[in-house]
């Protein structure tokens, strides 16, 4: 049982990490082939959310955030007042952090690909490809440090509650819950999780 256990801890991140793996399942025809529309828009789709993420980690960091924010509310998920509180400061810091940084590494993203298309040699953008790559270093930090800090928060037993509900998070596009009075705006700045044995608490990198 406690290998079993463990194993079911050590596949949470995977599963998390791919929040894209039950929608592609919904979108399958027949014989388990997707049709050929919905591969396109899925993979238009991950092309824009590469271009606005400010992060350096494209893919890997699963958005336990989002989860936790769908069973809000939920009884069985058993969040408590001083959880939903430090949970709350965790997303506000987060979520500040992380836009005040995005316009800059969106505005310097544009900048940089115009500048090549019009001929401008590498090594003049060098300076502007070094300050990019400080920016999403930045963003990813603080992405690391929102996953720290909410994984400190939650028991062992809510982030296997998780697990057990991914099906349910991941089937439902774009639909999330707004706790009541927490400004909950979600997009490449969510922030993850990892697993770490034997504490309670999750951690894989």
């Amino acid at each position: 049982m406690k290998k079993i256990a463990l194993a079911s801890i050590a596949t949470l991140s995977l599963l998390l990490a791919a929040p894209n793996a039950g929608m592609m399942g919904g979108q399958q025809g027949q014989g388990g082939m997707m049709k050929p529309g919905a591969k396109a828009g899925m993979k238009h789709k991950m092309m824009r959310k590469k271009m606005n993420s400010p992060f350096l980690i494209k893919h890997g960091l699963p958005h336990l955030t989002k989860f936790v924010m769908k069973n809000w509310d939920d009884p069985a998920f058993g969040l408590t007042a001083d959880q939903k509180e430090k949970l709350t400061a965790v997303r506000k810091e987060t979520m500040g952090a992380v836009m005040k940084l995005k316009p800059e590494v969106m505005a310097l993203k544009k900048e940089i690909i115009q500048a090549s298309m019009s001929g401008t040699k590498a090594a003049d953008l060098k300076e502007k490809v070094d300050k990019l790559a400080s920016l999403e270093s930045e963003a990813t930090m603080v992405h690391l440090k929102c996953i720290e800090n909410t994984k400190d928060i939650l028991t062992k037993d809510q982030l296997l509650f998780l697990l057990a509900n991914k099906h349910k998070m991941h089937g439902k596009k774009g639909m999330m819950m707004k706790p009541k009075g927490m400004k909950m705006k979600c997009g490449s700045g969510k922030c993850g999780m990892g697993m770490k044995q034997g504490t309670g608490k999750i951690a894989t990198h």
